[in-house]
């Protein structure tokens, strides 16, 4: 047997390990009993839609006491613009009920969501629910869009792609599935396979570079599942430390696995992080080999460790502030309930973020040498897999990472 089919043969090995190991995760769990609930337990509902309205005056202005905090209200006439009640003029107050945000007042013009419906004795009733923000999300992601092509060029336009790709992955394949009931670690696996692989060969093109990334990253995120299911058994999270899971079990027919929901985003949380430190990894070694072809596969993997130490230390660092930042209202109240911090440890939301954090870093950490070694290995051996080489691409499309030195 030739070298190039031995290390084709193995290349193979790997990818049929992974698809087994993906296959053992969610085929067993696939089929799932559906759930009704028992009677007398309904959904959860108000009895009300919320519409948008649009402000037309201000009735009246004036300051409220709410316990020992005094703040202004405002009482609004307001159109309803959508609805069955399209076109009806209501009042409603803005900061007699609610505590109401400091430098936040109401113009006319200004468009609201509002909670309108009927009382037992047909009135119309409406409150004040929130402010409609979809104008101002445009412009915000317009310039998103914007920036992106322009300091990203093609490239900044071929990540927009993979980002709708990534969107519609999960708007499509995962959260589907998981409401019909299918174990949610098995589906975020294979989504976040899919749509990894989707957007690395979309952003980057058909390149040795990105199958090497692509074999590096699967392998990570299995081993990220396996890691993460592990410090979710052993610190013994129910998934009803975050009171959205109340509503879950409430509003769906389905019996959903809340455990394993839990487990799902931290692997999905992680994924961006991932997609970084695979890609970035892959373009060192090829770019360390381009520059000297002659470096052994033992001299290449230290050479791009030393990047790829970097750039973990920095994800890790990323990640943590991501999540202190997520649950810096949390944090405050902890400082002033006076717990001891131990035990404020032992609440299931507080350890539900630490396994987030670490569990999540834990995989990232081993992406850098499980996608180095493995790039490594195909950066040295590309020239023994003879005629199958010209059917993998070139080694670099050039161009943001990877570009020529």
């Amino acid at each position: 047997m030739t070298k190039e089919m031995r290390l084709f043969l193995a290349l193979a090995l790997v990818l049929l390990l992974i698809i087994a190991v993906l296959i053992l995760l969610v085929v067993p769990r696939l089929p799932s009993d559906t759930h009704v609930p028992d009677e007398g337990v309904g959904r959860i509902g108000l009895g009300s839609d919320m519409v948008k309205a649009e402000v037309l005056e201000i009735v009246e202005e004036g300051t409220i006491a709410l316990g020992d905090l005094i703040q202004p209200y405002q009482i609004l006439r307001v159109e309803v613009l959508e609805g069955p009640w399209k076109g009806y003029g209501l009042e409603i107050d803005y900061g007699k009920r609610q505590i109401r945000p400091e430098g936040l007042t109401l113009y006319p013009g200004d468009r609201v969501l509002i909670d309108i419906g009927q009382g037992p004795d047909g009135a119309l009733n409406a409150y004040f629910v929130d402010f409609v923000r979809t104008r101002s999300l445009f412009w915000l992601f317009a310039a998103f869009v914007l920036f992106s092509v322009l300091v990203g060029g093609w490239k900044g336009a071929r990540g927009l792609m993979g980002m709708f790709v990534s969107l519609a992955v999960i708007l499509v394949y995962i959260i589907p599935n998981i409401l019909q009931g299918k174990d949610p670690v098995a589906v975020s696996i294979m989504g976040a396979s899919i749509l990894l692989s989707i957007t690395l060969y979309l952003v980057y093109g058909w390149t040795l570079k990105t199958h090497a990334a692509v074999l590096g990253l699967l392998i990570t995120l299995v081993f990220t599942g396996l890691v993460i299911a592990f410090f979710v058994d052993l610190t013994r999270l129910t998934g009803f430390g975050n009171e959205d899971a109340l509503f879950v079990i409430q509003q769906s027919d389905i019996r959903i696995n809340i455990r394993g929901l839990v487990l799902a985003g931290v692997l999905i949380g992680t994924l961006g992080a991932l997609d970084d430190l695979v890609i970035t990894q892959a373009s060192v070694v090829f770019e360390l080999f381009a520059v000297d072809p002659t470096l052994g596969i033992g001299s290449l993997y230290r050479r791009a460790m030393r990047v790829g130490r970097d750039h973990v230390a920095a994800m890790i660092n990323t990640l943590m502030l991501a999540y202190v930042g997520a649950a810096l209202p949390t944090m405050l109240l902890f400082s002033l309930s006076g717990e001891h911090f131990v035990d404020l440890l032992n609440l299931e939301f507080v350890t539900e973020e630490v396994v987030r954090t670490l569990a999540g870093s834990i995989g990232l950490i081993a992406a850098a040498p499980i996608s180095t070694g493995m790039t490594c290995l195909i950066a040295i051996n590309q020239h023994r897999l003879g005629s199958l080489r010209r059917y993998l691409g070139p080694e670099n499309l050039g161009g943001g990472h990877g570009q020529s030195l």
